[in-house]
């Protein structure tokens, strides 16, 4: 059951089967073992990036393509469901029907990105997927009718998955069970189905094809694989999993805006999470996604203790100052990618622990 749960791509690693495990552990049970809004919020933003980021992996780390228009699938995903709330109304009709027409916006604008622009080689297609997606930027910044513009939409969930809807009187283990908690589960659930998948994709034939055009796309090509369709099979895949993080997202904020899922930061992420984590993996989205958002939300928190507790070292105090957390992010990249240049998961292969 767990070998065509994994679909034959066990982590091949003691060290990171363990990782794996409390990681999935840490999920799953995360609004009992780390009460809160911010550890919650927190744990609901890394199942969102395990699906954006594994759907990157897919394109970059298994087919070899740089694209820059991924972020353009993840707004269109939280568009989607955004949009069709605020039109239609709280309701799980309307939920299903932002999703349908994102995910099928979003196949389109694949296709004919990849039909018009795949044959294009290397920088001169991440160009145009740089194109493309700040024109799509701009576009959704102002269509302020449909989108909201600048200040985007803020949208009613139904009722079961909102915070005032309460299942139980009493709280369990100390945490209520109410819509919100409800709403996490069902992103939890969304997001180790969607991994599965791309699991199941990237070993099937279908994704060995894609490695061998990763590795050598001419070689491919000269023992009668269509390149071009296979890369634009793959593009299409990918951006159809990045759509579905997207309407994960809106659903868990019931907010969306160009800065939320849109902006050009979110790639830089994604790109910075792929590499901690390791492409061509799969597991590393969820490895990255979790230290990067981790450190992400808590390194200025630890940075503040710090701080306080060297107060008496001045210069030391000021280096250790909340506000320089962006330059600490920066010097952990640093290290991760010195002391990890294949990323977490390819280290911890490699090493055969």
């Amino acid at each position: 059951m767990l070998t065509r749960l994994l679909s034959d791509d066990f982590p091949r690693s003691r060290v990171l089967a363990v990782l794996l495990v409390l990681l999935l552990i840490a999920l799953a049970f995360a609004p009992f073992l780390f009460p809160g809004v911010k550890a919650l919020n927190v744990a609901a933003k890394v199942l969102v990036f395990v699906v954006l980021v594994a759907s990157f992996d897919l394109l970059l780390g298994y087919t070899g393509i740089v694209s820059f228009a991924h972020t353009m699938f993840f707004g269109i995903g939280a568009y989607g469901v955004a949009i069709a709330s605020t039109r239609l109304g709280p309701t799980w009709g309307s939920l299903a029907v932002g999703v349908g027409a994102s995910l099928l916006l979003s196949f389109v604008l694949a296709l004919v990105i990849g039909l018009f622009s795949l044959r294009v080689r290397a920088i001169f297609f991440a160009m145009i997927t740089l194109a493309v997606a700040s024109a799509f930027l701009t576009l959704a910044s102002q269509l302020s009718e449909l989108t909201g513009g600048e200040d985007g939409l803020t949208f009613k969930v139904p009722e079961v998955l909102s915070p005032s809807f309460e299942f139980l009187e009493q709280p369990l283990l100390g945490v209520t069970v109410d819509g919100r908690l409800l709403c996490y589960y069902l992103l939890f659930v969304t997001a180790t189905v969607l991994l599965l998948a791309m699991l199941r994709i990237v070993n099937s034939p279908f994704g060995r094809v894609l490695q061998a055009i990763r590795e050598n796309e001419f070689r491919a090509e000269a023992i009668g694989y269509r390149v071009v369709v296979f890369r634009t099979t793959s593009s299409i895949l990918s951006a159809l999993f990045a759509c579905m993080a997207g309407a994960m997202l809106a659903l868990w904020l019931r907010y969306n805006g160009p800065d939320t899922s849109l902006s050009f930061e979110i790639m830089m992420d994604v790109l910075l999470i792929v590499v901690i984590g390791g492409m061509g993996t799969i597991y590393g989205a969820a490895i990255g996604s979790a230290l990067f958002m981790v450190a992400q939300s808590y390194l200025q928190d630890l940075l503040r203790l710090g701080h306080e507790a060297t107060s008496a070292v001045p210069w030391l105090s000021a280096l250790l100052s909340p506000d320089r957390w962006l330059l600490w992010l920066g010097v952990l990249f640093v290290l991760s990618v010195y002391n990890f240049p294949t990323g977490v998961v390819g280290r911890l292969r490699a090493r055969r622990t």
